[in-house]
């Protein structure tokens, strides 16, 4: 009787020591997987930063030429445009002010 116990835990011992294996191997290969999948998304993300530095460059030479061009308004409407012609002509001139 204690000989076919002592087989029967040796037995059940060798049927349980292997179970675990596959599970082990499958959850290896997700995690492989996950990883993966989070290396592909940071390439990704890698690969987008040319473009957007593109469209920032693109957008700040857009804004230095409306600057340019605000302040070279700005500054022609409040100059003073008199000619030597104006200036020598007081009727044109005091029209002009």
């Amino acid at each position: 009787m204690r000989a076919l116990r002592i087989c029967v835990i040796l037995l059940a011992a060798s049927l349980f020591s292997g179970c675990g294996y596959n599970t082990l191997q499958r959850q290896d290969e997700q995690v492989t997987a996950a990883w993966s999948e989070v290396l592909n998304q940071y390439q990704r993300r890698a690969d987008l930063v040319p473009n957007l530095v593109n469209v920032v460059k693109g957008a700040v030479a857009a804004e230095k030429d409306i600057l340019d061009s605000v302040v070279e308004a700005r500054a022609k409407a409040t100059s003073i445009q008199a000619t030597p012609e104006l200036i020598n002509n007081p009727q044109a001139f005091q029209q002009w002010q």
